[in-house]
């Protein structure tokens, strides 16, 4: 159990690629454990693309000590239908132990930081529950179905 005066510190993945196999693990098990051919072994590669904190893709990481709390991406697209809309905040993932305790919160404002630095002007995504989001200052961008929001940050120069 996390301790409560202990918060997790955010890193580039690229930085301690001894946890790229708990991250692949962790995005695939809350993502794509139901799709036909996934696996955490692809996942690891994809995010080993991920190798610079200047340029997309990122991958943004969460860690209490060695403790994966948390996980977050920039990727170019995420969506086949819209490859215009980029970038995109992709495969956020909070560890069970860590959720509700500002680690979702943490990642995507540095994630949107990142974005920011990057020269991007918004960074899109989609998602089933807008809430968390539209809290962190997202606006929704598109319903293409009942239960389901492309959305949207707006991020003006700093």
């Amino acid at each position: 159990m996390p301790q409560e005066a202990h918060r997790p510190r955010i890193v580039h993945l690229f930085e301690m690629p001894q946890h790229r196999a708990a991250v692949a693990r962790l995005i695939h098990d809350e993502f794509w454990a139901a799709v036909p051919g996934a696996s955490a072994e692809a996942m690891a590669a994809r995010l080993g693309q991920a190798a610079s904190a200047d340029r997309i893709p990122l991958c943004r990481v969460a860690l209490a000590g060695d403790q994966l709390a948390g996980v977050v991406n920039l990727v170019e697209s995420d969506d086949d239908h819209h490859r215009e809309w980029s970038p995109w905040l992709a495969g956020l993932v909070v560890a069970a132990p860590w959720r509700g305790r500002g680690v979702g919160s943490a990642l995507v404002r540095t994630l949107l930081d990142d974005a920011r630095r990057l020269g991007a002007p918004r960074v899109y995504f989609g998602t089933d529950g807008p809430a968390f989001y539209t809290r962190l200052g997202a606006v929704e961008h598109h319903v293409p179905r009942p239960g389901f929001w492309f959305m949207r940050f707006e991020l003006p120069p700093r």
